[in-house]
C-alpha cells in the first residue's frame, strides 16, 4: 500500500496547479516544451564552429542558473527552499561531478571499457548509425543511454550491494536545481555506466542528445511548480514523478526509475503518477558529507561482520 508511512499524492488530478494570473500560466505551462524544442532547433541548425563541447558546457550552465531563479520565483513547495547550507553542500558535488569523476571516467568508464573489449575480442562498432538522420541518432543515443539507467537505477533498488551506494542519494530531504549531482562518488560513477560506446554517431547527435537530456532530465531535481502539458508529463519524468520516488514512503520509493522518459516505466509497470512533500530516509535524516562519502563502506562493514562474524559457540548439553 503506497502513503502509509508518509503521505504522498496520488494522481494527476489531485496535484495543485500554478496560481497566478494568465500571463504566470502560460509561461509555465509552456516553458518546459519551449526550451526541450528550442535546444533542439539550435543544436540542429547551429553552425560547426559554435556546436562544440565548450558551448553545451556553458549552455547547461546558464540553464541551471535560469532555473535557480524560478524555483525563487514559483517555488513548488516553501520546505524545499534552497539555503546556504544545502547551496554549499550541492556545489560540493558538482565540482566533484566536472572534475575528479569526469578525470575518472576517462580511464575506467563505460566508453573505455567497451572500447577495450572490442579490440580484444575484434568487434566492430554498429557505424551504420552514423546514414542515420540527424535528429533519429540524438533519440536512439538518448533512448539507449536511460533504457541503461532505467535497469541500473532499478537494480541500485533490488540488489543491495548497489543500494549501499545508491541509499545516500536517498538521504537528501529537498529536491532543487543541484541535487541530481547529490551522491556517493561509487553511486555517480555507475549512474553514468552505458552502451553508447557501441555505436557510432556523429559529434553533434551526442551533442543534440544531451541537450534533450538536459531540457527533459533537468527538472526531476527542481522546486518549481509547473503546469506541464498532458503529454509531457505522460512521455517525460518530472519532478512530480521523483519526488515520489524520494518519498519517506517505501513503497512509493519503488517506482519511476527512469531519468528521461517516464514511459518507459509506463512499460514496464513501475511508475505511478503524483508527488510528495516530505522526502529522504529515517524519518527525513540529513546526512552531512563526510557520511555520504563513507556510509556505503561502513555500512557494507556492519552488514559483513553480522553474516558472516564469529556466532557463539554452542553449550554442550548436560
Amino acid at each position: 500500500m503506497i502513503g502509509t508511512q508518509s503521505p504522498v499524492t496520488i494522481g494527476w488530478e489531485n496535484i495543485p496547479k500554478v496560481e497566478g494570473g494568465p500571463i504566470k500560466q502560460f509561461v509555465f505551462t509552456w516553458f518546459q516544451p519551449t526550451v526541450l524544442f528550442a535546444l533542439i532547433a539550435f543544436w540542429y541548425y547551429a553552425p560547426n564552429s559554435i556546436a562544440k563541447t565548450s558551448t553545451a558546457i556553458g549552455i547547461g550552465i546558464g540553464f541551471k542558473v535560469l532555473l535557480m531563479g524560478l524555483e525563487w520565483v514559483n517555488p513548488r513547495y516553501e520546505s524545499w527552499r534552497l539555503t546556504w547550507k544545502e547551496l554549499v553542500t550541492d556545489l560540493f558535488y558538482v565540482g566533484l561531478g566536472y572534475t575528479l569523476l569526469r578525470m575518472v571516467d576517462q580511464y575506467i568508464g563505460s566508453d573505455v571499457i567497451i572500447e577495450n573489449i572490442q579490440q580484444s575480442m575484434h568487434w566492430d562498432k554498429f557505424a551504420w548509425f552514423i546514414g542515420l538522420p540527424l535528429l533519429v541518432q540524438a533519440l536512439m543515443i538518448s533512448l539507449i543511454f536511460d533504457f541503461g539507467q532505467y535497469w541500473m537505477h532499478r537494480a541500485m533498488h533490488n540488489w543491495y550491494p548497489l543500494w549501499l551506494p545508491h541509499s545516500v542519494h536517498h538521504y537528501i530531504t529537498q529536491l532543487n536545481i543541484n541535487k541530481g549531482a547529490v551522491g556517493n562518488p561509487v553511486e555517480l560513477f555507475l549512474i553514468g555506466i552505458g552502451i553508447g560506446g557501441l555505436f557510432d554517431f556523429v559529434p553533434r547527435a551526442a551533442l543534440l542528445a544531451g541537450a534533450i537530456g538536459l531540457a527533459i532530465g533537468t527538472y526531476q531535481h527542481i522546486n518549481v511548480r509547473f503546469n506541464s502539458p498532458r503529454w509531457w508529463r505522460f512521455l517525460f519524468n518530472t519532478t512530480e514523478h521523483h519526488s515520489l520516488h524520494h518519498s519517506q514512503d517505501y513503497e512509493a520509493t519503488r517506482s519511476n526509475y527512469s531519468n528521461t522518459y517516464i514511459f518507459i516505466d509506463r512499460i514496464f509497470g513501475t511508475c505511478i503518477d503524483g508527488e510528495a512533500e516530505l522526502l529522504g530516509m529515517e524519518g527525513g535524516r540529513r546526512m552531512a558529507i563526510r557520511e555520504q562519502m563513507t556510509y556505503p563502506f561502513t555500512e557494507g562493514w556492519k552488514t559483513i561482520k553480522e553474516r558472516f562474524g564469529q556466532r557463539p559457540a554452542a553449550v554442550p548439553a548436560e
